[in-house]
């Protein structure tokens, strides 16, 4: 019965926190062929109101025939519940949002609108329809890459998502609903929300908030800024609020495309564990529902060390609590996880843990996490 608690608690202390470390150091190599400049180019908006309606009509305009609505039906079967029944193999039809950042077809959505997807149809906003080539899918980032056969197209300007401040004017171009080519608009509310904040802790990203209308279609359509360039590829919703939407930012996106242009998938640094900050209320819980002594107040505890993974070769064990990597000390799971995304795999690591009151340097060689498919609401 103890242990059942204690395994309990620890369920709900950290519910399903991978932290299978992303990585952004990886994102700053370069594809063999990188994708050509946009068509569109940005406009200049010195000495105009920054909410003038005429800009805004201005700008939509222009780069509204670059945002497309994706298409995608799934034939796996379903398994039947009868052994006189038939499987289930009826297409599933599925609907998103993505835009073209390279006049010779190439399209960014997000990863979680073509998972499964058996084929794929790209409608342009002047009803041309292209079957699509998946090129890459990336879904701890959510990112995906696909091309059709056409040239000449549209493209929109991938801007910089480093400068962003809370306050800025944000717009979000889709088809939420199927309705196609609807513009919203707001301002960018926040910056760095880690995913864990947002609610999908699987992903490895930290968000761009907005109260620009983002609904269920929206999925891997454009967050422009008020020139007309990408600032993010909208992503996330949070089911039941409002003016709550999130962007992976274009600075991310843009890496990843690349690496996805290249390899066809994005290679991320993996540790193998499940770890919880050290807070006032986790802390008592920990020391009520186990025997572990935790007496640091900073820190991350490791609750769950997987197997056969980078932390089990290293002889990681739960209850160790992480209070540095190398020279940086780490306070709590957001600020390793960010510290991490700057490895590689095969780096090595030298963790400083707090073992039975004991301080413990372990080494340990970051190996690689391997492709997942996650579902998310949008």
């Amino acid at each position: 019965m103890q242990r059942y608690r204690q395994r309990l608690v620890l369920s709900l202390l950290v519910g399903s926190v991978f932290f299978q470390i992303g990585c952004r150091g990886l994102f700053n190599r370069r594809p063999e062929t990188a994708a050509t400049p946009t068509a569109i180019p940005a406009i200049e908006i010195a000495n105009r109101s920054p909410v003038s309606a005429n800009l805004i009509v201005k700008m939509v305009d222009q780069v509204g025939s670059a945002v497309v609505q994706i298409k995608t039906i799934s034939t796996q079967a379903n398994p039947s519940t009868s052994p006189f029944e038939l499987p289930d193999d009826r297409p599933d039809s599925g609907t998103g949002s993505g835009f073209i950042f390279d006049q010779q077809g190439l399209i960014m959505t997000n990863a979680h609108v073509v998972e499964d997807a058996d084929q794929v149809l790209v409608i342009l906003k002047d009803g041309q329809q292209f079957p699509g080539q998946v090129k890459g899918s990336d879904p701890l980032t959510d990112i995906a890459v696909i091309k059709i056969e056409a040239k000449n197209l549209p493209a929109l300007t991938l801007g910089n998502s480093d400068t962003l401040k809370a306050g800025d004017w944000a717009i979000a171009i889709g088809n939420p609903l199927g309705l196609n080519n609807t513009v919203t608009m707001g301002i960018i509310s926040a910056t760095d929300r880690s995913s864990s904040q947002v609610g999908i802790p699987d992903r490895r990203v930290n968000f761009i908030q907005t109260d620009a209308a983002i609904n269920p279609g929206n999925s891997g359509g454009p967050l422009l800024n008020l020139k007309g360039e990408v600032i993010g590829v909208n992503t996330a919703i949070i089911g039941g609020a409002q003016g709550l939407g999130f962007a992976v930012p274009v600075t991310i996106a843009k890496r990843i495309s690349q690496q996805l242009l290249k390899d066809g998938q994005v290679a991320h640094p993996y540790l193998g564990i499940r770890m919880v900050s050290i807070t006032e209320e986790t802390k008592e819980l920990l020391q009520e529902q186990t025997d572990w002594q935790v007496q640091q107040n900073k820190g991350v505890v490791v609750v769950e060390v997987l197997s056969n993974s980078p932390a089990a070769t290293a002889k990681l064990q739960t209850g160790d609590v992480i209070v540095k990597i190398g020279k940086t000390q780490i306070d709590n799971t957001e600020q390793l996880q960010e510290l991490l995304q700057s490895v590689t795999p095969e780096d090595q690591l030298t963790l400083t843990v707090i073992r039975d009151n004991q301080t413990r340097q372990i080494q340990l060689k970051v190996g690689t996490l391997q492709p997942k498919t996650f579902s998310r609401q949008s």
